[in-house]
């Protein structure tokens, strides 16, 4: 069990947490989002902006939670930039069935979030490591409901 704890929070992770990328407000933003994950408190707000032909220019987030979910908005803010909505959208299909153990096929590379796919082994840490996206989901998809994981 400490083997796979420790694998859980790689050097990567901490890193990750302790020295976000893409922390802080964005003024200029054309769509946000808030989400919360009220098991283990993780509450964080993402901006962005998506220009006229769906390409994501800057990302964003603001908040507070443990290190996994910490980690997977840093990562994923790197990962988004520059990718259109649709990209985002199966990347983070491809996130989520990694970190859920749902995948069916062939895994495709996930590049730096490959280090976030040991929470499947546990359950209650999935909601920590796909709050972030399911909050990009809803700021790119311009939905108005805050976001949960229960």
């Amino acid at each position: 069990m400490m083997d796979d704890l420790k694998a859980l929070y790689q050097e990567v992770i901490i890193d990750h947490s302790r020295s976000p990328r893409n922390f802080g407000s964005l003024e200029s933003a054309n769509c946000s989002a808030a989400g919360v994950n009220p098991l283990c408190g993780d509450e964080l707000t993402l901006h962005c902006i998506l220009d006229a032909d769906e390409i994501i220019q800057d990302i964003r987030f603001v908040g507070r939670g443990c290190a996994i979910s910490l980690a997977s908005a840093s990562i994923m803010t790197e990962m988004l930039r520059g990718k259109t909505k649709t990209e985002a959208e199966k990347l983070f299909d491809q996130f989520h069935a990694r970190v859920t153990g749902t995948a069916d096929g062939p895994l495709v590379d996930i590049g730096k979030l490959e280090v976030l796919s040991g929470v499947r082994e546990f359950p209650t840490r999935v909601k920590c490591a796909t709050l972030a996206w399911h909050t990009a989901l809803a700021a790119i998809n311009k939905t108005d409901e805050q976001v949960t994981t229960e």
